[in-house]
């Protein structure tokens, strides 16, 4: 049994030694090379749920970057930033600093796969219609802004849930 312990410790050792948390903007330069020209609307909405899958896959966040519950959504602001003023943006557009783990690539593939299909107006509602961003912006109007943090515990606890319906994270 000891044994077994040391052998789990050392896997898991090795797992954090390589493991690293990229930056959020990293994660959105992956995306674009697999979706091409996309609205900034729907790329913080991939760039969400690329870090809600990693987290329920891996249990640990894939960025540092803080998500707000925006009004059209969760919106990672050191990526928005990188972005504004642009409706469009596609790959090469975004200057990255770091190259993404199998895992990374596998969990933003993964939600391309699924939900690259649908605009970002509809990534938008979906996300909407989910725990949260909703508990993220309690007490608030849709219409008012919001900087409320939605944070890793609320996303790893509704999206590791039975109640998370969202394929993308299955």
């Amino acid at each position: 049994m000891a044994d077994a312990k040391l052998g789990m410790k050392a896997g898991l050792a090795r797992f954090s030694m390589r493991w690293t948390m990229v930056e959020a903007v990293d994660v959105a330069a992956y995306i674009l090379t697999l979706t091409g020209p996309v609205t900034t609307m729907k790329l913080q909405k991939l760039v969400f749920y690329t870090q809600a899958r990693f987290l329920v896959k891996n249990g640990k966040p894939l960025f540092r970057n803080r998500i707000e519950a925006w009004i059209n959504g969760p919106v990672v602001p050191d990526l928005f930033h990188r972005h504004t003023g642009m409706f469009m943006i596609g790959p090469g557009q975004l200057a990255a600093s770091a190259g993404l783990s199998d895992r990374a690539r596998e969990a933003a593939s993964a939600v391309v796969r699924v939900l690259g299909p649908f605009s970002g107006e509809q990534l938008r509602q979906l996300s909407h219609n989910e725990k949260p961003w909703q508990d993220a912006r309690h007490g608030r109007e849709p219409e008012d802004r919001s900087d409320q943090e939605i944070s890793i515990e609320a996303m790893r606890t509704f999206y590791s849930s039975p109640e998370c319906a969202n394929p993308a994270l299955r």
